[in-house]
């Protein structure tokens, strides 16, 4: 690995880079993966191949698989899921389950997340609040 962190990198973030935008999120990935920093974890990955388009795409995917970790969903992340949804329900915030399950993983892992989705500013924010 490079010589900083390695990130998961949410969903939002890797179709930015997939669909080739030219924009800061899509440099963050590129950058990542220059550095191989870059991780994935199995929710991304179904909601990737839930909405993969051609088989460039796919074929993009199938390549990630096969170079970049994937930092496992565990037991013990699916209980902290659990955990982090409460404290989001008790913070007043509805993020799609895929989301908490994403960033709980991160969380478990110890990794920063690399995201444009505004649901997990929120779920980190009432993560923290909980704890």
């Amino acid at each position: 690995m490079g010589g900083g962190e390695v990130k998961l990198v949410d969903t939002s973030s890797w179709i930015e880079y997939l669909r080739g935008r030219n924009n800061t999120v899509a440099d963050r990935v590129r950058d990542l993966m220059r550095e191989d920093e870059a991780a994935l974890c199995e929710m991304v990955l179904v909601e990737l191949w839930n909405g993969a388009r051609g088989e460039s795409e796919k074929r993009v995917l199938r390549d990630l698989q096969e170079v970049l970790p994937v930092l496992p969903i565990s037991a013990v992340v699916w209980l902290k899921a659990m955990s982090v949804a409460q404290a989001c329900r008790g913070a007043g915030v509805t993020a799609p389950a895929a989301d908490v399950v994403i960033a709980a993983c991160a969380f478990h892992h110890g990794v920063e997340l690399e995201h444009c989705d505004g649901h997990l500013d929120a779920v980190k924010t009432a993560w923290e609040s909980a704890r």
